[in-house]
């Protein structure tokens, strides 16, 4: 799953961040209002927090300009103002929820499973499935040939990014950047750890191999004959 986190408070920020991606979700994080809405509406999100006060273009306003652009995924507002009006404004401007600073996480990381668990009854996707192999975003559990795989929460991100773009070759600065969010090293070999370990979950125990090496470009998943 991947979230869009719109806050300029960097302790805020980093709390929020590390917390999502342990509980397995790809986060994009945007300084201010003017990033925010471009990430919001150049890339793909399942889900977005959104603090009101932010440098450059306020919280209240980059919604309503994704709104304009038809972007439907849930947002959750931040805000240290917490009156019933702050609330409600919120809401009328398009958020879909609104929780008051400060917040325990356990709390932000529950609504956010629960606005994700309503996408999924109104037909947004939640299950990818390519072949044999299902990802349930939701549950966050993995099946091949209805058989559970157990996976960490990276791996689970890197099969979730290549499912997501099954028959695309993803080059490796490509996978780096969705799944482990920092600039490309030439001279890490993280991708290809994450890979050789994820094929030893999904690919080793079955004849037909879905993850796939394109020498010299990166990989792509998908299914051969």
């Amino acid at each position: 799953m991947r979230c869009l986190l719109v806050e300029d408070d960097e302790r805020t920020a980093l709390f929020i961040v590390r917390g999502l991606k342990q509980a397995g979700f790809v986060v994009e994080h945007a300084p201010d209002g003017d990033t925010g809405l471009s990430l919001a509406l150049s890339e793909s999100f399942d889900i977005a927090v959104v603090d009101i006060m932010l440098p450059g273009l306020d919280g209240l306003s980059l919604i309503e300009r994704i709104r304009r652009h038809k972007v439907t995924f849930p947002v959750i507002v931040l805000s240290a103002k917490g009156t019933v009006d702050d609330r409600v404004k919120g809401l009328q401007r398009g958020g879909d929820d609104y929780m008051t600073k400060p917040f325990a996480f356990s709390e932000l990381l529950a609504r956010i499973q629960a606005h994700l668990r309503r996408t999924s009854s109104t037909g947004m996707t939640t299950v990818l499935t390519v072949a044999d192999l299902t990802l349930d975003l939701i549950k966050r559990k993995a099946f091949r040939s209805g058989k559970p795989i157990e996976l960490k929460a990276l791996e689970f991100s890197l099969l979730e990014y290549l499912m997501r773009n099954a028959g695309n070759v993803l080059s490796k600065t490509m996978i780096i950047e969705h799944v482990w969010d920092y600039n490309f090293d030439p001279q890490t070999n993280v991708v290809e750890t994450g890979i050789c370990r994820l094929r030893d979950k999904i690919d080793r125990q079955f004849d037909k191999k879905l993850i796939h090496t394109i020498r010299g470009v990166g990989y792509v998943l998908e299914q051969r004959e």
